[in-house]
């Protein structure tokens, strides 16, 4: 029974030595938002070469990176919102303390299809499309057309704050509204959709897209920076704890003048 009492001791310090330090021993793990994903892959072929620290990058959006950093399966989770009230309990719980280390800011930029005449919307006209007021271009001054709102998954975090900034929280989206899995799946559909609508981070507009005014604003470094336009939002990452050794390296990226370039080479605006 001592014999007993003494593994399961030595195990427990065991765990307790290993959590959460895949950094130390020459790996970092990285999950979640696909927002932030290209900057947290460009971060990882920058540090890599630099330390030779592997790193790897996953992207199941931002509700699973949350709950591999509360599993304790990744060492950073990548988030493109805050954690919920709920996900900081079941970290909590499971013993993980969420640390949150911003990463840069973005402009949620709403797109349709180059072709469509319409170059500007207001913010409650977007909210209108989605709840299903307006069906038809034409409503808005656009070709005689029926619309095609796109939208994310429910675990997305560009999901949660398209509600947030544009619906509100009571307010529904319609359920003809389509269901895209990333940023890239829903920029390729609108790019052949002449009649669609949809939106993503301001890192994945190409000239396949249409980016609109929103409230007479256009998307763009100094806007989102100071502010002024409507659909800004800040972009994370998540460690257990004050991270150590390389992990923190990782996380302070955004700090260093390398970091900042690798930023805005991806179309994000630096803090």
């Amino acid at each position: 029974m001592k014999l007993f009492r003494k593994i399961l001791i030595s195990g427990a310090m065991l765990g307790v030595m290993t959590s959460g330090t895949a950094g130390a021993a020459g790996k970092i793990t990285i999950d979640g938002s696909t927002t932030v994903g290209p900057v947290a892959k460009a971060f990882a072929d920058h540090f890599t070469k630099k330390t030779g620290v592997q790193v790897t990058v996953s992207e199941s959006g931002s509700g699973n990176g949350a709950k591999s950093l509360i599993n304790k399966s990744c060492d950073i989770a990548t988030m493109s919102r805050p954690m919920k009230d709920n996900e900081e309990a079941a970290a909590k719980a499971n013993g993980v303390n969420p640390v949150k280390h911003l990463v840069c800011l973005d402009g949620l930029s709403i797109v349709v299809h180059p072709s469509n005449r319409i170059n500007a919307l207001t913010t409650a006209q977007v909210r209108d499309i989605y709840t299903g007021k307006y069906t038809n271009w034409s409503q808005l001054g656009g070709a005689n057309a029926a619309i095609v709102m796109i939208q994310r998954e429910s675990n997305s975090g560009t999901a949660d704050s398209f509600k947030e900034l544009v619906m509100g929280k009571e307010t529904p989206i319609s359920q003809r509204a389509e269901t895209q899995s990333s940023n890239g799946a829903i920029k390729n559909r609108v790019a052949s959709t002449p009649a669609a609508i949809s939106y993503i981070g301001m890192g994945f507009v190409d000239d396949s897209v249409k980016p609109v005014k929103v409230d007479g604003i256009e998307a763009d470094v100094k806007t989102v920076r100071n502010g002024s336009y409507p659909l800004h939002r800040p972009l994370f990452m998540y460690t257990n704890g004050n991270p150590t050794g390389a992990i923190k390296k990782f996380v302070e990226l955004p700090k260093t003048a390398e970091g900042k370039r690798i930023i805005s080479e991806a179309g994000f605006v630096n803090k």
